[in-house]
């Protein structure tokens, strides 16, 4: 953390980022797809605009509890004609059924609801607080890679570190029975725009 800080050479305050490559064979069956939420204790530093889909009578309730935007009818509509002016949205179980036709325009997006990642629920008022909070989403790519941004250039270290071990944490946490062998196979961490450091994993345990 300190050589990312010391050979950062932009202007810019940069954000921190952590590469993580996992195992997704498993022994039986796929690939292994992992898909997962984690509330940083410190935040990532990027302010989230939080859009709460939900029933007409709930609307002025989801707007006083922190959401950014929130609607019924209106906000389907929005989100048909592509205006997607949130980051994260939230669902309540109710409106599922009118938003699956949506998919297409927000799953490419990873804006797509899902009760595993909170983002589907009747508690509006926790889901919208841990979205502010810094709670990230993440999931690997084809190459089984997860990626996530845990800070900035200005976070102090120790606020740097301990959100890279919660993070690390989550993501030892879901290794499946079925993945065989080692989880983990490499980590490292970036700025921005500087090099890639590789981390020693079995320091983070």
């Amino acid at each position: 953390l300190t050589l990312v800080k010391e050979t950062s050479t932009s202007k810019i305050d940069e954000s921190i980022d952590l590469s993580i490559k996992i195992n997704i064979k498993q022994s039986k069956g796929g690939d292994f797809n992992l898909r997962s939420v984690v509330k940083l204790p410190n935040g990532n530093g990027k302010k989230f605009k939080i859009a709460v889909l939900c029933e007409q009578e709930k609307v002025d309730e989801a707007k006083k509890l922190g959401a950014d935007t929130a609607g019924s009818q209106e906000l389907l509509d929005a989100i048909s004609n592509g205006k997607l002016n949130f980051d994260k949205l939230i669902c309540t179980p109710g409106m599922m059924s009118k938003i699956g036709k949506l998919g297409k325009i927000l799953g490419p997006k990873g804006l797509m609801p899902n009760p595993k990642l909170g983002t589907v629920t009747q508690d509006v008022k926790t889901a919208v607080s841990n979205s502010k909070a810094g709670q990230i989403q993440y999931k690997n790519d084809k190459a089984g890679i997860v990626h996530a941004g845990i800070g900035k250039l200005n976070f102090s270290e120790e606020d740097l570190l301990e959100n890279l071990k919660t993070f690390y944490s989550s993501i030892t946490k879901s290794k499946p029975d079925a993945v065989k062998g080692s989880f983990i196979k490499k980590v490292s961490i970036a700025s921005t725009m500087g090099f890639g450091l590789e981390i020693n994993s079995s320091l983070l345990r």
